[in-house]
């Protein structure tokens, strides 16, 4: 009897072992999404077709303004460069009160470059707009994050906190 018992509760133990064996922890989870972010990530900047979408800006001499609540975005492709990013700082010349509308700018890139770094991807690009000549400079880590610095002849320089996306098929067309 004793030894019936006794395989019974070894036999259940070992069932119960196997099913918790099964299950991945949590850091097997994260590790996994942080690998497929990284993969991600690498294909976007490879394929040079991507959209930076700010969360937050960060002008010179002034406090983060959170960006969620304000649609924002620079499209990136390797013939064309689109802005729609919000500009929140000192401008200098060719920038009248009231009738600023961003740093709102489209066209070909002069020159754009993609250098893989230990942490990061570093890309730069010169798009020259209306009145103006706009130098792009995005780091992007291997997990998506982003910082984008934008300057300017006619105003201050400014940064972006965000993330990097695929392009939307729907603003495509």
């Amino acid at each position: 009897m004793k030894l019936k018992c006794t395989i019974s509760i070894a036999l259940f133990l070992l069932v119960v072992t196997m099913g918790f064996a099964q299950e991945k922890s949590r850091t097997q989870l994260r590790q996994e999404r942080k690998v497929e972010k990284v993969k991600r990530t690498a294909a976007l900047v490879d394929s040079r077709k991507f959209v930076f979408v700010g969360q937050k800006a960060l002008p010179q001499g002034f406090n983060a303004i959170d960006l969620t609540t304000n649609p924002n975005f620079i499209e990136f492709k390797p013939d064309f460069i689109k802005s729609e990013m919000p500009f929140f700082g000192r401008g200098y010349s060719g920038i009248g009160y009231g009738g600023d509308s961003g740093l709102k700018f489209e066209g070909k890139p002069i020159d754009f470059t993609i250098e893989k770094r230990r942490k990061a991807y570093e890309i730069r690009a010169t798009v020259r707009g209306e009145a103006d000549v706009f130098k792009i400079s995005l780091s992007v880590s291997f997990t998506g994050s982003a910082t984008l610095t934008i300057n300017s002849n006619n105003r201050s320089a400014i940064s972006y906190y965000g993330e990097i996306f695929k392009i939307d098929k729907k603003k495509d067309k």
